[in-house]
């Protein structure tokens, strides 16, 4: 245990201890005297500090001086009614406040109680109240704002969650000073029990057990008790005073001298009417003018110092922009800072702004972190920051999508109409502006509010114009997150496994493969729509066939394979048969065929016309399981499965092609045609 922990725990102690064993009069005073500095320490840190957080010990801090304070109280009443003698510190307190005159010291005393009971606790309790209900309700809003920031590209991961933790922390802050401010006002209630304690049971003792006159006894209990209670509540209010600071205190920049120095002085033009004020009193009314013109003047004199002051600083603040500007124009950073590229950008026409402006009702913000949310569990990766700007260049209704800086999709909404796609048969009393969804490329129609309802009891599916964006986006997100994820981005999502199965990563990295090995399987797992989300199972496998073979695709199917039940249930349902079309022997032979080896690996050598003749029939196929309304799946051997998805992957990307083996063996399977040449 570090020492500054061993002197906390004994000073503890030491607190309770007072309560129990008698405290020698010199040491009191020395305790007594630690109490007021401790005050002030507090005080002073109060208003030194920017934002409550920077004292987040203070509740408990309050609790243990207020321990501290009531345990001075026990032992000081032990000593004034066993030895009418407290110490010079409180004797001392005592008669400089009385002056002779008990009367006027005990008046002084309640006047101090009374301050600190009923202004500064009771107003201190009240807003640590409401500052801890406040915090609370405005906890859900802050973290919508963090996220949006995160999504906008304001700020990035780390900073987003520095500000959480601050959240959390502020809540934790606000509703301990909530029930901490309860102990100062037990404190004060507990100072007037004292007191009158230590009066009439002074009073008593002093006439029976110490044979004192009655004025004697009056005066000594009197001004004991008195300097008691004011070296008791001085301190006390001091501390009340700091709580009261600590929870009406706004994040800043500065202490609470500059800030109130600042502000006050920010506006000199108002210091020329108070000393027109104070001027006018002391012309037109019993006041003195020789008590009201020093202090006015003394005013205008600083209303007029401050004015030019702010003026310097105004042309020094203007130059200091002028030359930044010509800094940064000058500095090769400038240039450097173009050369960075947006992994994901949404740009939008004018007549778009309402879908991302939060005052105009726009939720594109918070639909964008439950896209990269769904992201995330359906495909296992995280997706980064979708940068969202308009662009003027585009028509109103238009907007963009890029990857990596170039466009990779486009469409055109119109705010005020839904997006109504057909459910096979239209009807004819729907009427509206032809267009196509931009998701799925379905046909489709813009119609109005008055339309919709009519269009939904047709059977049409009816979609709101942010609904249109989220679904494109998602797409476009799910389509290209191989071409998202990087050796940075994997990196990551290995660390994270990491921190549960350090012996996994360290066994496959970076002895067997290297992050960039790791990365390429997983980009053409995510090519073809297969979720990494279980990155244990896939870096068993590849720590299993890593040291056979570094060939990128020859590990991707063995990964595959052993993600046999993830594959079966991503194109079946529960209990239903998988619909294939299935690859004849003629043809698989053609293909296995035609694999060539090479020291780079294995690639398929068909030549055009064969490769078009199985294009053609494979297509054929598809275009009527299409037509039949079902998802078409091709299936075929493991063995040419990576070759003949090469094959079709220009022109039937969205096509799956699983092999076998990927499949569990209790799923049903139905061929629905067969690819022959």
């Amino acid at each position: 245990m570090k020492i500054k922990d061993l002197l906390v725990l004994i000073g503890i102690i030491g607190i309770v201890l007072m309560m129990i064993v008698p405290v020698p009069i010199p040491l009191l005073d020395f305790l007594l005297i630690i109490n007021i500095s401790i005050a002030l320490m507090i005080i002073l840190v109060a208003m030194n500090t920017k934002e409550a957080l920077q004292f987040s010990i203070f509740p408990s801090l309050l609790l243990i001086t207020t321990l501290f304070r009531l345990a001075l109280n026990v032992s000081t009443t032990r000593n004034i009614l066993s030895h009418a003698e407290a110490g010079d510190v409180v004797r001392t307190f005592g008669s400089f406040v009385a002056q002779g005159n008990i009367v006027v010291g005990f008046v002084v005393f309640l006047i101090l109680v009374l301050v600190q009971f009923i202004v500064i606790t009771k107003g201190s309790e009240r807003v640590a109240e409401v500052a801890a209900r406040f915090t609370l309700d405005a906890m859900p809003g802050k973290q919508m704002s963090i996220d949006a920031d995160l999504n906008a590209g304001l700020i990035n991961e780390v900073q987003a969650r520095e500000r959480r933790q601050k959240i959390e922390r502020e809540a934790d802050f606000y509703g301990a000073m909530d029930g901490a401010s309860k102990f100062v006002k037990g404190d004060a209630i507990a100072g007037i029990i004292i007191l009158v304690i230590n009066l009439i049971g002074g009073f008593i003792i002093g006439m029976t057990m110490k044979g004192m006159s009655f004025s004697q006894a009056l005066e000594t209990f009197s001004i004991l008790t008195i300097g008691d209670g004011l070296v008791s509540q001085i301190p006390a209010l001091l501390i009340s005073t700091a709580a009261g600071i600590i929870v009406t205190r706004a994040s800043s920049e500065g202490n609470l001298g500059h800030d109130i120095t600042k502000q006050l002085t920010a506006q000199p033009k108002l210091l020329y009417i108070v000393a027109g004020t104070l001027m006018v009193l002391g012309l037109f009314t019993p006041i003195h003018w020789y008590t009201t013109f020093p202090i006015a003047g003394l005013l205008i004199f600083a209303a007029f110092k401050m004015q030019k002051n702010l003026e310097r600083e105004a042309i020094k603040e203007e130059q200091l922009v002028e030359e930044q500007q010509i800094e940064e124009v000058r500095s090769p950073e400038s240039v450097i800072s173009l050369l960075q590229v947006d992994p994901i950008e949404f740009e939008f026409g004018y007549g778009l702004i309402p879908l991302a402006d939060t005052q105009q009702g726009g939720d594109l913000l918070d639909r964008i972190i439950l896209i990269r949310r769904q992201c995330a569990l359906e495909l296992g990766v995280v997706v980064p920051v979708i940068r969202i700007r308009d662009n003027i260049q585009l028509r109103p209704n238009e907007y963009i999508i890029k990857i990596k800086g170039n466009t990779v999709a486009r469409g055109e909404l119109l705010l005020n109409h839904y997006l109504a796609m057909s459910p096979g048969i239209d009807d004819d009393s729907i009427a509206g502006i032809e267009t196509t969804e931009p998701a799925f490329g379905l046909p489709a129609i813009w119609i109005d509010e008055v339309t919709k309802e009519r269009a939904e009891l047709s059977g049409y599916t009816v979609v709101d114009p942010p609904s249109v964006v989220a679904t494109h986006l998602t797409e476009i997100i799910k389509k290209h997150t191989h071409e998202l994820l990087g050796r940075q981005e994997t990196k990551a999502l290995i660390e994270n496994v990491r921190e549960s199965y350090p012996a996994l990563v360290d066994d496959l990295i970076p002895s067997v493969l290297s992050v960039g090995d790791v990365q390429k399987v997983l980009a053409k797992l995510l090519r073809e729509k297969i979720s990494v989300r279980d990155l244990v199972t896939i870096l068993e496998t590849l720590a299993d066939y890593g040291s056979y073979t570094k060939d990128p695709e020859i590990l991707t199917e063995y990964v595959r394979q052993s993600l046999s039940r993830q594959i079966t249930q991503q194109f079946t349902s529960l209990g239903d048969s998988l619909k294939v079309i299935t690859v004849g022997p003629s043809v698989e032979k053609k293909i296995a065929d035609s694999v060539q080896q090479s020291d780079q690996g294995s690639y398929l050598a068909l030549d055009p016309s064969s490769s078009q003749i199985i294009y053609h029939r494979v297509s054929e196929q598809v275009s009527k399981l299409i037509q039949s309304g079902q998802q078409p799946v091709i299936l075929t051997s493991p063995t040419i499965r990576m070759y003949l998805r090469q094959l079709l992957e220009r022109t039937l990307q969205d096509i799956p092609v699983l092999s076998y083996s990927e499949l569990e063996p209790s799923v049903e399977i139905q061929s629905m045609g067969v690819v022959n040449l």
